[in-house]
């Protein structure tokens, strides 16, 4: 990796502001493609020059509600082209956006309103709307509210889009420079696993130090990462998406093709052919379901599709330490023309140079398998307070490992196994909360993640589990959930998992089946089922999951190793008391929700 120190990247970014780079962005790319998305059956397209006279406008209508420096702006719309010119709006008025997930329910809506004390309101649809009129008398501070797609009738107090598409335009040049580094850029509502979320405080610097210190990760320079399309679909209340795709797209002239919903990725990806493409954990693993289970279709040609795989990765990780032979290069080719060129031409994903997945972990099996098959999977680690990543490596991938520092950040492990890390990403801290924000950053300026890992010699980082998620048994032996559950989830059959333990004699795990991979199971094997409830309860299944789990645990030693296993079928979705946003568990809400289930395991 490239080496460049804190000092570099600080002299890279002086004086800079989203705004103002935006501006440099739109100057030296006007005529370029800024953005697409799908309007009916038809494709649609802005130039960086058309985005920044939206973005004009759009302030226009703002600054006539009294959006000024200092005030606070809620977003809450799907991934429309419309968020780009709203946020960048706001921002060029010295102003801060604040994107809140769509799932949000009116309660929430009024915590993260008031607590973030905004000033107006901007919702994309009538159902939005009515969220935020069932709380709006609880919200002294939100003055205006504005509309995209309106109801038939506006309610009072209420604006359409007519405010935001046909007021005066702003002088953008002039607007922009009324900003400074160490205004807020966006703040962040962690989901948070427990409790009311926090509103991380992300400067204009953190997000310019970050963008110029993760740049030489993707392995493009300034020149070569303008243009490269990017699909947006994940919530921009979420860092990861808002670097990724929008201020990939501000700071750097990313293409960015906008998915008003996840469920709908796969129908852009072939239109779009993606060059860079994030998703977190469970998107490849659905991804990787629905594949194996299309290929399992044909006992034969999966059995010459998967030796392919088993000899390809080998081959794959050789090249990537540039270790390969002109004889391995060959084969490598042979097998992939063979056998994988076709199935990312069929995904879609056939001109992709980088796939990045994060925010939850992921079995290094799976990365390993994707890269296989030539879908160049690396894994990024961070979080929100350190404004997305802290470490990353595209080329040399250890699977398992999480990459090596960005440039310019300081990571190290704490005496007590905590990873920390210090640079110019970490955030300004929580807003109105200096306690937890002393919790987080120390006398020292490091940064402590909550994450327990460790370093080996190469610098690379392994996450060995969240610190206060360590199962300890009734016997007194600590143990890491996360390794456990990505060792269950690499049986076909079993789609995600939640290893229980603490306080209890023995490891035990509920698991659910994976609904995509279980029909292609069934036919492959001769089962017949009418429901997933039926099938989860057939004893070829119940017997072929409990040897998949002995199996995978042959590698822990007894202590941790899942002892017992009870079956679901339900899915456990995003944004909801079973998982945050990012697909992170929810212990304590599965704990709840399956307690009997969880009872009878140790009865």
């Amino acid at each position: 990796m490239t080496t460049i120190t804190a000092a570099d990247v600080d002299r890279e970014v002086e004086g800079a502001t989203v705004a103002r780079l935006f501006l440099d962005t739109v100057a030296q790319y006007g005529s370029s493609t800024a953005l697409r998305w799908m309007a009916g059956e038809d494709w649609e397209s802005l130039t960086y020059d058309e985005l920044a006279a939206k973005v004009a406008v759009a302030a226009g209508g703002l600054q006539s509600l009294g959006v000024g420096p200092g005030d606070r702006v809620v977003l809450m719309m799907r991934n429309i082209p419309e968020f780009h010119w709203l946020d960048l709006a706001v921002l060029a008025l010295g102003a801060t956006p604040v994107s809140i997930y769509n799932s949000s329910a009116p309660d929430q809506i009024e915590y993260l309103v008031g607590h973030c004390a905004a000033k107006v309101a901007v919702v994309e649809n009538a159902g939005f709307l009515e969220k935020f009129l069932k709380v709006r008398d609880q919200l002294p501070s939100l003055e205006e509210l504005v509309v995209l797609v309106a109801p038939e009738e506006l309610p009072d107090g209420v604006h359409g889009h007519g405010l935001l598409t046909d007021s005066e335009p702003i002088d953008l040049a002039e607007a922009v420079q009324t900003g400074t580094p160490e205004d807020l850029a966006t703040v962040i509502y962690t989901s948070g696993t427990t409790g009311n979320p926090k509103g991380v405080m992300i400067s204009n610097r953190n997000v310019c130090w970050t963008y110029a210190a993760f740049l030489p990760c993707y392995g493009w320079s300034k020149e070569e990462i303008a243009g490269k399309r990017v699909i947006s679909y994940l919530p921009m209340a979420h860092i990861a998406e808002r670097m990724v795709s929008h201020y990939g797209m501000v700071l750097g002239g990313l293409e960015v093709t906008t998915c008003p919903d996840p469920s709908l990725l796969t129908a852009h990806l072939g239109p779009t052919k993606p060059n860079l493409l994030f998703g977190v954990p469970r998107v490849w693993e659905k991804v990787y379901g629905s594949l194996t289970a299309m290929i399992a279709a044909d006992p034969d040609n999966a059995e010459v599709f998967n030796a392919a795989i088993v000899e390809a990765i080998p081959l794959r990780d050789a090249a990537a330490w540039g270790r390969i032979t002109p004889e391995q290069q060959a084969r490598l080719d042979e097998l992939d023309a063979a056998n994988f060129a076709l199935v990312r031409a069929l995904l879609g994903l056939d001109e992709l140079e980088l796939a990045v997945t994060g925010a939850a972990p992921i079995p290094a099996s799976l990365i390993e398998w994707f890269r296989a098959i030539g879908i160049p999977l690396a894994e990024v680690y961070g979080m929100s307070e350190n404004t997305g990543p802290m470490t990353f490596e595209r080329f040399k991938v250890k699977p398992g490992y999480v990459g090596r520092a960005i440039p310019g950040t300081e990571v190290e492990i704490a005496d007590d196994g905590e990873v920390i890390c210090r640079g110019g990403h970490v955030f300004e801290g929580y807003l109105n909360d200096p306690e937890k924000t002393a919790e987080a950053i120390d006398a020292d300026g490091w940064l402590h993640t909550g994450d327990i890992g460790e370093l080996d010699d190469d610098g690379y980082l392994r996450i060995v589990d969240r610190k206060k998620e360590l199962i300890i048994t009734a016997g007194g032996k600590n143990i890491s959930p996360a390794n456990l559950e990505a060792a269950l989830k690499t049986h076909p059959l079993i789609g995600q998992a939640m290893a229980i333990g603490d306080q209890r004699p023995f490891v035990s795990a509920l698991v659910v089946i994976d609904a995509e991979v279980a029909p292609a199971w069934a036919a492959r094997n001769g089962i017949e089922f009418t429901s997933l409830e039926e099938f989860a309860e057939l004893p070829e299944v119940v017997a072929a999951i409990e040897a998949g789990v002995e199996e995978v645990m042959a590698t822990f030693n007894n202590a941790e190793r899942v002892k017992k296993v009870r079956i679901l079928t339900e899915e456990w979705l995003p944004d909801s008391d079973l998982l945050t946003p990012t697909s992170k568990l929810k212990r304590r809400g599965v704990n709840a929700r399956y307690a009997d289930e969880i009872e009878a395991l140790y009865a």
